[in-house]
């Protein structure tokens, strides 16, 4: 292995990867009662865990899938919305990154939180080949505890992806 390759596949601590994105919710951005729609929000998580991804394993990133997602309060035109992202865990290829939002009042300054949501994201090169992501090293107790969980979802995963196949044939 070239020292390149062997440098960047050296482990990488959880706070590299942290990304922090804000969009105020504009008329274009909302249903007719001027609620934030569901698919802006899920398109913004998208990228907010893709900044994420790419901030840890520093190549090309592709969305493999996304978990559950429920959305706790509604988000009005003309509040901002506040998305934070990190890496959790990685394997071989592919990185779980979570992602919360939050929205923000900035008249009355309450932040209340809308959702959370975790995306699997896989490397890949320029062609579209798959490439190894450096090993991501948790720091503090809620990093080890998310290092963690993320191990539990992606058994759940794979079980449900198992369920699926089974009903296909």
């Amino acid at each position: 292995m070239n020292n390149d390759k062997a440098q960047s596949l050296c482990p990488r601590p959880v706070r590299e990867s942290i990304s922090e994105m804000v969009e105020i919710v504009l008329p274009n951005d909302a249903n007719p009662l001027n609620a934030l729609l569901g698919g802006r929000l899920m398109h913004w998580i998208d990228l907010a865990g893709a900044m994420a991804a790419h901030r840890h394993s520093r190549t090309y990133v592709v969305t493999a899938s996304i978990d559950h997602m429920d959305f706790l309060v509604p988000v009005r035109v003309g509040d901002f919305v506040v998305l934070r992202s990190s890496v959790n865990r990685v394997y071989h290829t592919s990185m779980e990154v979570g992602v919360k939002v939050w929205v923000e009042d900035y008249r009355s300054q309450e932040n209340r939180h809308v959702s959370s949501a975790y995306l699997t994201f896989v490397a890949i090169d320029a062609t579209g080949n798959k490439v190894p992501v450096p090993p991501v090293v948790p720091e503090t107790e809620d990093e080890r505890r998310r290092y963690e969980d993320a191990a539990h979802r992606r058994e759940i995963r794979r079980k449900e992806s198992v369920r699926r196949n089974e009903v296909r044939s």
